[in-house]
């Protein structure tokens, strides 16, 4: 009995020795006075957790409280942002321009912000005769820079925040494969296990891969893909939103190959995304879109099929198979006429 005891109190020790030590932070929020007596919260930006609050007086919103690890997170009110930051065991103070004092990482991030528009301000101030010329050295040096933070810091929040906004939103899943397989942490955050998955969604909704379908339901009414998508006929569907300029501008050419080859079999469906009904049916209305449009789809079929950014048109073939995706204008024009010849 005394060597159970003895057991379980050297395991209640061992314990207590290997508990991270917490770290305290306090963050002084310095806002817009005309939000006093709101609440403002400190977010957890790959969770949307809140963490901490405080009611904003005369400008002014003090958080206090302890913290195991740093956290990159943001401030909010009413539901929007008002400036992001590292959350970090010091004094810390966010100022109303965005900028933030305090912190170790917070400091590496403002130092890179510094040397990023001075940067900037020097490719600004070239001779309007210069600039494209010498536009790729000063990308390399900005690019480079954004490089060396984010592998100096790969393994902390800072590091995170810069792969998210920068690198890593360009990387093939390949190349985010092999990050994550050197650094595993990377791979914990929510953000970074959902851009993977978009890559895998896009990988899996390539040209020359099979569709998949999505349903959208809208005042009572619910849409299917499969309804129309490899029913023997063409298909081009335009993922679209009523509040994006070169959406706008690619309905224009959607016209035209409608109005070549609609009488010819090809058939050409709107999906709405992230945008609001009411102003989806306005933008119908206003730029007089013939085809048939879906209402209220958001972010289903951008999720499935990995989209990140619109407009995204996809030519799908009589069987499903995806035969043009991502291509505008002249691009997208030869790629339809291209389908529809072969289908003569």
């Amino acid at each position: 009995m005394k060597q159970s005891l003895f057991y379980a109190a050297g395991l209640l020790l061992l314990a207590a020795c290997s508990q991270t030590p917490k770290q305290n932070y306090v963050v002084t929020f310095n806002a817009d006075p005309q939000l006093n007596d709101q609440t403002a919260y400190i977010v957890d930006f790959d969770t949307e957790d809140k963490i901490d609050s405080a009611v904003i007086t005369d400008g002014i919103a003090v958080f206090q409280g302890e913290l195991t690890a740093p956290r990159y997170v943001t401030i909010s009110v009413d539901g929007r942002g008002a400036g992001r930051l590292i959350l970090e065991g010091d004094s810390i103070t966010v100022n109303t321009d965005g900028s933030v004092i305090g912190g170790e990482l917070n400091a590496k991030n403002s130092e890179f912000m510094e040397s990023y528009m001075a940067t900037i301000k020097e490719f600004r101030a070239l001779p309007d005769s210069l600039q494209e010329a010498r536009y790729p050295e000063y990308n390399e040096r900005i690019t480079n820079a954004e490089n060396k933070l984010m592998e100096e810091n790969i393994d902390n929040p800072l590091g995170y925040a810069v792969f998210l906004s920068g690198p890593g939103s360009s990387y093939t899943l390949t190349e985010l494969d092999s990050v994550l397989a050197a650094h595993p942490s990377l791979g914990e955050y929510n953000r970074v296990q959902k851009l993977r998955q978009s890559l895998v969604n896009l990988d899996e909704t390539s040209e020359g891969k099979m569709f998949k379908d999505f349903e959208v339901t809208y005042n009572d009414s619910t849409f299917r893909l499969s309804d129309y998508v490899g029913k023997g006929k063409y298909v081009l569907v335009d993922f679209w939103a009523s509040w994006c300029g070169p959406c706008i501008r690619q309905t224009a050419v959607i016209k035209d190959l409608y109005k070549e080859y609609g009488p010819k079999g090809l058939e050409v469906i709107g999906v709405a995304v992230w945008d609001k009904p009411e102003d989806t049916l306005k933008g119908i209305e206003a730029h007089e879109l013939p085809w048939m449009n879906v209402i209220n789809a958001q972010s289903i079929p951008t999720d499935l099929y990995g989209i990140k950014g619109i407009p995204c048109i996809i030519l799908f073939g009589p069987d499903g198979t995806i035969l043009s995706r991502g291509k505008q204008s002249d691009e997208l024009r030869a790629d339809v006429s291209k389908a529809m010849a072969d289908a003569k």
